[in-house]
């Protein structure tokens, strides 16, 4: 099994990673170990992408005041 620096990449970085993983499993031209090691990288990758797209929509999202003063989260998109 393949383990993962510790070290912070960015998103745009594993993503690359990730569509270098999916295009060495298309290719099917990797032992079959080493597929499952790259299917098992990609899965956390897959993962970690996702999180980081929860927390950056959570992070674009912002408080604001309605009309009535009450306070209600609302995304960029809603006003």
């Amino acid at each position: 099994m393949t383990t993962r620096k510790t070290t912070k990449r960015s998103f745009e970085d594993d993503l690359r990673r990730l569509e270098q993983i999916v295009q060495s499993l298309e290719e099917g031209s990797v032992p079959l170990d080493k597929a499952v090691d790259l299917y098992d990288e990609g899965l956390t990758l897959s993962r970690a992408c996702a999180e980081r797209l929860r927390a950056t929509e959570l992070r674009i999202k912002k408080l604001s005041k309605d009309l009535e003063g009450q306070f209600r989260l609302t995304g960029l998109d809603d006003e």
